[in-house]
Formats: C-alpha cells, sequence, structure tokens
C-alpha cells in the first residue's frame, strides 16, 4: 500500500480511537485512528510517539495543561510523559510511534 489517504483509511475504521498499523518505515510504526469527540484516559508510553492531526483538532492534557493540536500539526511525546485526550477532540490521527 505505497499512498495512504489518512482521512479515507480512519472514515472506514469500525470504531473510533482504535488505531490501525499501516506499515512501518525503519523503526518507526504508522498508524491512523479516528477522534470522535470523548475523552481518551490517560496513557504513558516507554516510545516516542508522534501525533499527527490529519483533520479536525486534538485537545491533550500533559503536566495539567492544556495543548491544542490543529490540522497539519504534530505533537511529539517524550517516552515516559504522561498524556491524555480532552473531549472535544476530532478528526483524522496518524500516530508515528518508536
Amino acid at each position: 500500500m505505497p499512498l495512504l489517504d489518512f482521512a479515507a483509511i480512519a472514515k472506514q475504521l469500525p470504531d473510533s480511537w482504535k488505531s490501525t498499523r499501516l506499515g512501518q518505515v525503519g523503526p518507526a510504526r504508522i498508524k491512523v485512528l479516528r477522534m470522535d469527540e470523548q475523552a481518551y484516559e490517560e496513557e504513558t508510553h516507554d516510545y516516542n510517539e508522534g501525533l499527527f492531526v490529519v483533520s479536525g483538532h486534538l485537545q491533550l492534557s500533559i503536566d495539567n495543561q492544556e495543548i491544542r493540536v490543529n490540522a497539519g500539526q504534530m505533537y511529539l511525546v517524550q517516552a515516559g510523559t504522561a498524556h491524555s485526550v480532552l473531549a472535544g477532540s476530532h478528526g483524522t490521527l496518524v500516530i508515528i510511534d518508536v
């Protein structure tokens, strides 16, 4: 699958907030998911994570600070950093993690 239409793939996913892995570039995994306005619980990973918003926007909570990530922007979450998604986030999100 050399050409990826992230929005079209996300639209076809049966459940929001459930990512599907599209491929890998070197050690980095590329995943896509559909955001649906619902909050997503806090999580922490032992790897870095890039959160790239294709459409809509993502509202993150990190260290009691709200961060809005708009379409065309990416937020880089460092390994070990607790983060959650606030209600109102919607659209298509691409996740790149190592």
